[in-house]
């Protein structure tokens, strides 16, 4: 069940697609406080009480015990210090005496102090007095998400190439740092699907462009690296660069389709191109101009896109570089700089960027509506990924085409993924990458993973390793780094070997990572589960944040330690552990129920199968396309009988609800022999049962 209350006159996202009427009595579970321009609603905790949620944010998957606000921010210091990240996704559960859903639609920034200020009460703060507040019952805690995701929408599902494994880089910046990429992946023979190219591709950065000198036939090499089976994936920046001839900027200069000042005049700001303009991303008109620009990609044969920059990330204005310079040449007048004049300088300087002051200097044109930016900022990355997404269904009507952002705000999951944002290459940052997938789940955010190895710093080759055997289960599996670091692409490291086999293990896998992504997606379910979730009558399972279950059948205990060689696991049953150091040389054990200690040297990568379940295994390739996915292996823990359902698309067209996608495959067992297999027909299928 579901209760929606109106608070004002709520300014209508799009996030949910399913109308609930609005009812008048007070909301069920809280007292409500209303301010002069804000409301807070106020929950007391019983002492087991947990608080899940909040998609895309810092520290566990309990979020009980610290304060987060939604106010999507361009940090790349993702710190147990900080409250927001780059996403805004508004979405909490309550479990525990009482178990329900809250969701607060509301654009601009809410505050979540779970227990912060007072260890016993929720504190929401809404920053506005416009808002509609979901309050939703279930008869459990999965039900109650499941609710949620349909009242959101059917989760993006992007092409199949793109559960291959990526290589991106901040440097590649010519045909020939592609190429050197493309040969030391396929010289080497470690799987590869996708190469990414950052802004430096770009002709001066303008969006839409593609420099001619570094690339003097862009189409060609699209051609020539698509038959190898790598696609390009290029990034689209927020800001469009101030320049006259540019038609992007004389086209939204012309058309009223960029971003007003508070005298009307197009709001400047300043990103990699220097000073841009911003699309009003809110105006329909101006997301259907902006959308149909990336034909100009498309043309060149590209099927995937990253958006990013898109908070809007602002590096300075004029006006506030200005004001800047002015405090600056104040303090620059002191005979004696002491401490607090030098702090004080520091901080100038650090308040630059994305500063409040200047997210409130320019609006956008909603209809009749003007509309200042920060009622509304949580909507911009969103509205971005929407209209290259709606774009797509026109311009591609009959094709997936891979698509992520950095920004997001709930709703924006129908449209794209997202990848985590700029981390760094810190231990606690994969740690914080698998406490993460879960609370994305359940605000809908399907396709998503982090940058593998880290984005900032210099990664260390076990980190880069280990975070790669988590990386195998995410849907996206990108590999990332910031010009100036180490480079970490799999072939620059010693151990090579170890490289090339756990990413082969994941093509090994995706005929069942696909199919588990599909039912999360067509049926409002979780890809990534907690073992609470799993296992809800397990008291103790509710403990365990860096255990996750993958779709069905498997559950992961990733190494997230330096210099570890293998880590304490709960099993909440029995369970068959599968042992990996390549798609070939594995071990398998049969687990008591219980707590264990578990060897996983560097090179070797460790999954669980639930007792009556199978995974099915293909022999690998070197990208998704080459794939034989009609010769499988079973393998997994049979007592009795196993049943697997098994999607299998053409990977491209948009026909997900066609009943031919699926096989069922079933083993049955009895006296320790197996009796029986069945499936499709044209399937050849090998097993390896316990």
């Amino acid at each position: 069940m579901i209760k929606r209350y109106t608070y004002g006159s709520p300014f209508q996202t799009e996030a949910v697609i399913e109308q609930i009427q609005a009812i008048k009595e007070k909301p069920s579970y809280f007292k409500v406080n209303k301010e002069e321009d804000s409301y807070t609603l106020v929950y007391k905790m019983d002492k087991n009480d947990g608080l899940f949620g909040l998609g895309e944010n810092i520290r566990g998957i309990n979020k009980r015990g610290y304060i987060y606000k939604s106010n999507c921010s361009d940090d790349p210091s993702h710190d147990e210090g900080k409250s927001s990240l780059y996403g805004a996704h508004n979405f909490l559960i309550v479990k525990g005496s009482h178990t329900f859903g809250i969701f607060i639609d509301m654009p601009s920034s809410v505050t979540f102090d779970c227990g912060y200020t007072q260890k016993d009460q929720l504190v929401i703060t809404v920053s506005s007095i416009d808002f509609d507040l979901y309050i939703i019952e279930e008869e459990s805690f999965n039900e109650t998400i499941k609710r949620f995701r349909k009242l959101i929408g059917r989760s993006y599902i992007p092409p199949k190439w793109a559960f291959g494994y990526q290589q991106s880089r901040w440097g590649y910046r010519n045909e020939e740092d592609v190429q050197k990429v493309v040969d030391g992946y396929r010289n080497n023979h470690i799987p590869l699907d996708a190469v990414y190219m950052d802004i430096d591709f770009m002709e001066r950065f303008k969006n839409f462009t593609v420099d001619s000198a570094a690339f003097k036939d862009f189409k060609q090499v699209v051609s020539d690296l698509k038959d190898k089976g790598i696609r390009l994936v290029p990034i689209v920046d927020a800001g469009v660069k101030i320049e006259e001839g540019y038609d992007v900027y004389e086209e939204g200069v012309a058309h009223n389709y960029f971003c007003k000042d508070e005298q009307g005049e197009d709001f400047v700001a300043a990103v990699w191109p220097g000073k841009v303009h911003f699309p009003d991303f809110l105006n329909k008109e101006a997301r259907e101009w902006f959308g149909k620009k990336y034909k100009v990609l498309l043309d060149q044969g590209i099927e995937g896109f990253w958006n990013d920059m898109n908070e809007p990330a602002i590096f300075y204005t004029p006006e506030g570089l200005q004001e800047a310079f002015q405090k600056l040449d104040h303090i620059r007048q002191c005979d004696n700089i002491g401490i607090y004049e030098f702090f004080g300088i520091k901080d100038i300087m650090n308040g630059i960027s994305n500063s409040a002051s200047d997210y409130e200097r320019f609006y956008h044109q909603v209809g009749d509506q003007r509309i200042r930016h920060d009622k509304v900022h949580n909507l911009f990355g969103y509205n971005m990924t929407r209209a290259a997404g709606e774009a797509f269904d026109v311009l591609e009507p009959n094709k997936r085409i891979l698509l992520f952002s950095r920004a997001s705000y709930i709703g924006m999951h129908r449209y794209g993924g997202i990848w985590t944002g700029d981390n760094t290459s810190w231990w606690s940052h994969l740690l914080m990458n698998i406490k993460m997938m879960p609370s994305l789940n359940m605000c809908g955010i399907l396709y998503t993973g982090a940058d593998i190895g880290g984005f900032g710093g210099n990664s260390t080759e076990d980190l880069v390793l280990r975070w790669l055997q988590f990386g195998c289960f995410t849907p996206l599996m990108r590999n990332h780094s910031a010009l100036g670091t180490r480079e970490q692409e799999a072939y620059q490291f010693q151990d090579i070997g170890s490289f090339r086999n756990i990413i082969g293990i994941r093509y090994g896998m995706i005929p069942y990572l696909y199919s588990e992504y599909m039912k999360a997606a067509l049926r409002d379910e979780m890809y990534f589960k907690t073992l609470m979730m799993a296992y809800p009558e397990d008291a103790f399972a509710e403990n365990v944040e860096d255990q996750l279950m993958v779709g069905e059948s498997i559950m992961i205990a990733p190494v997230y330690e330096q210099n570890a060689r293998g880590r304490y696991v709960y099993l909440p049953e029995d369970m068959l552990m599968v042992k990996l150091r390549s798609l070939t040389d594995r071990e398998y054990k049969i687990m008591d129920k219980g707590h264990h200690y578990v060897d996983i040297a560097l090179e070797e990568m460790v999954f669980f199968i639930k007792p009556n379940h199978v995974v099915p295994l293909s022999k690998g390739a070197e990208y998704v396309d080459g794939l034989d996915e009609m010769d499988l292996e079973l393998c997994g823990y049979v007592k009795d009988k196993a049943t697997y359902e098994l999607y299998q698309d053409d990977g491209f067209s948009k026909y997900y609800d066609s009943p031919n996608n699926w096989s069922t495959l079933q083993v049955i067992k009895e006296d320790n022999q197996i009796q029986s297999i069945s499936s499709k027909d044209a399937l050849k299928i090998s097993l390896n049962i316990y």
